[in-house]
């Protein structure tokens, strides 16, 4: 995604989320899951598990992806695919970008 087709949007600041840890945003109908992992890299994707519609920042937080606290299926923080079952979609995957403590989302214009 280009940054002609985003909006560019604070959705919440480093100091809100903890290393690894996660925290769900609400901006206009989506919600966001924005995510922390061990390193400290921010990864914004869909709150919302594409099999059981629970909200994935309620899971744990991994290297490489998210998991559903619910049936264990695993998000990849770069694609949205499923790393493991029993999702089978993927969730929509959203760029970052910091600016200081800030972190931008890049929200579909």
């Amino acid at each position: 995604m280009s940054d002609a087709n985003v909006e560019w949007v604070k959705l919440a600041q480093l100091s809100d989320i903890g290393t690894p840890g996660a925290i769900k945003v609400d901006i206009d109908d989506l919600q966001i899951c924005i995510a922390r992992d061990s390193a400290g890299d921010v990864h914004a994707l869909d709150d919302t598990c594409s099999h059981a519609a629970v909200s994935l920042s309620e899971g744990e937080v991994e290297d490489d992806g998210i998991e559903c606290w619910l049936h264990g299926s695993k998000f990849a923080y770069a694609t949205g695919e499923p790393m493991s079952l029993p999702a089978t979609q993927p969730v929509n995957v959203y760029p970052t970008k910091l600016e200081g403590d800030d972190i931008l989302v890049g929200i579909p214009a």
